[in-house]
This record gives structure tokens, sequence and C-alpha cells, in this order.
């Protein structure tokens, strides 16, 4: 092979590299990535590797590689560095095509439609990655709980959906990246009991007051007085509280509404 072609195939290689690669040339390594990595003209240095926990690789001759936070352009010239470095190729074109973005997927979880891991294509939201999962079901809530794991530590921070869309506050419609966990809470819930016509447990709705309340559990039987109403209520040390209940009081997770008998 002259010298001419080889360059021909050289600049080749390159380019259709580059087109396999265009869409995740911005992307960063990560653990769980699996990368297929070839170098020209040496068959016996074409590898399938998993990325590592500890964001390493182990290749043929070099041994152990970090790859970890680096995108896969930066990653060959690590490689080919390595090589030329260690004297056993001279000028290597190694290329890296990274066949599944493991570290680049979102975990949905709790009470969405369809809970699952997602990946990561480009930039998404919070809405966006909810939207992946097909919205949330019927039984979830408000709240959504998200964990993230950065430089070994972890974070967890709640954010309520139905405030962010009532108030249009963008900024709590923040960018998912990979590794993070999100889980949306069952819908909260308040249960009424006594002399209603349905005592039982029913889906706290926003804002909810007391005279809402009675009507879901179906009115008040005829024994029933609404003079009589009362919400038991754990503090934040656990210590239930029994509160004489006013019509525009507004009903709080896990209150218990119990509704007396009239004594006339």
């Amino acid at each position: 092979m002259n010298k001419l072609i080889k360059i021909v195939l050289i600049f080749q290689l390159f380019f259709l590299a580059g087109a396999a690669n265009s869409a995740t040339n911005d992307i960063l390594l990560g653990p769980g990535d699996i990368l297929k990595i070839s170098v020209f003209e040496q068959p016996d240095l074409a590898l399938e590797v998993r990325v590592s926990e500890s964001g390493t690789i182990t290749y043929p001759l070099i041994g152990e590689v970090s790859v970890g936070g680096e995108t896969p352009a930066a990653a060959e010239k690590k490689i080919a560095s390595k090589l030329e470095a260690g004297g056993f190729l001279r000028n290597p074109h190694v290329s890296i095509i990274v066949s599944q973005l493991q570290s680049l997927q979102v975990s949905v979880l709790g009470q969405v439609n369809r809970p699952g891991r997602y990946p990561l294509e480009g930039q998404r939201t919070l809405a966006d990655v909810l939207a992946l999962a097909s919205g949330i079901a019927p039984e979830g809530g408000e709240l959504i709980t998200l964990i993230r794991t950065r430089e070994n530590e972890t974070t967890r921070e709640v954010i309520d959906l139905a405030e962010m869309m009532r108030v249009g506050d963008v900024a709590r419609n923040i960018t998912i990246t990979g590794g993070d966990i999100l889980y949306v809470e069952r819908a909260q819930r308040f249960y009424i009991y006594g002399e209603v016509q349905r005592p039982s447990q029913y889906r706290l709705e926003y804002k909810m007051t007391v005279l809402q309340a009675l009507a879901i559990g179906g009115g008040l039987t005829l024994r029933g007085t609404e003079r009589g109403v009362k919400i038991k209520r754990r503090d934040s040390n656990g210590v239930v509280q029994i509160i004489k209940a006013k019509h525009d009081d507004l009903i709080q997770a896990d209150d218990v509404v119990y509704v007396q008998e009239s004594l006339f």
C-alpha cells in the first residue's frame, strides 16, 4: 500500500468515525458505558469494553486507562498517547464509538405510568423526563423526589410539581443529568370517619377545606352535626393534636377528620 493511499484511508476512517460519533462527541463518559475501541491497521487492538464504576477501562498493552469524565475524543487521544509513549506504536490512530450510554440514563420510579430507566439524548428537563415515562399515574401526587450523586456525595431534593406549574416558575424545571433518580410520591391522603355517608381515605387536593372534605365524604348522615367536626393531626414531634375544626380550615396530609353525632 503506497503512502498516498494510506493517507486517504486514514482520512476516510476518521471522517466515518466522526459521523458516527457526531451525536456523542460532547458527552462525558461514565460508569457503565460500553465503548468499541479500534486502532487503524491494528486489528488485534480492537476491543469492546465497559467503563468501570471508578471510570476506568483496561486496554491491551497499556493497562488501566481513566476515561471517566472525558469526551470520546479526549479518551481517544489519551489511549493513543499511552500507546506511543510506551513504544508500542508510532502515531496511532485510535477510534472510539460509544455503543451504549449507560451513564447517561435517568431512573424514573414511583407513581408514573411507565417506570424504568431512560436514556438522556441531549439536554432534558424534569418535565421532559416525566413525559418520557408517560406522565404521572392516577395515584401519583404533586411531590417529586430527586436523588443525585456528585463526587461521591448524594443529595435529596423535593420538588412540588403542581406549585411549579401554578406559578410558572421555570427555574424549578431543573435539568436532569445522567445517574439521577426521580421518585414520584403517592398522592397525599386524608381520612374521614364518623357520621358521614362514605367514611374512607381520600386524595388530598390543593388547599382543600374542611367543608370540601365533608362533601367528598358524601356529606353528613342524619345523626351528624357540622358543629361536631374535629381534626386529629400529628405535630412535628409525632404527638396527636385534636383540633376543633371550622368550615374554612385547610386539611393537611394524613389528617383524620371525625364527625361527631348530634346530641339532639
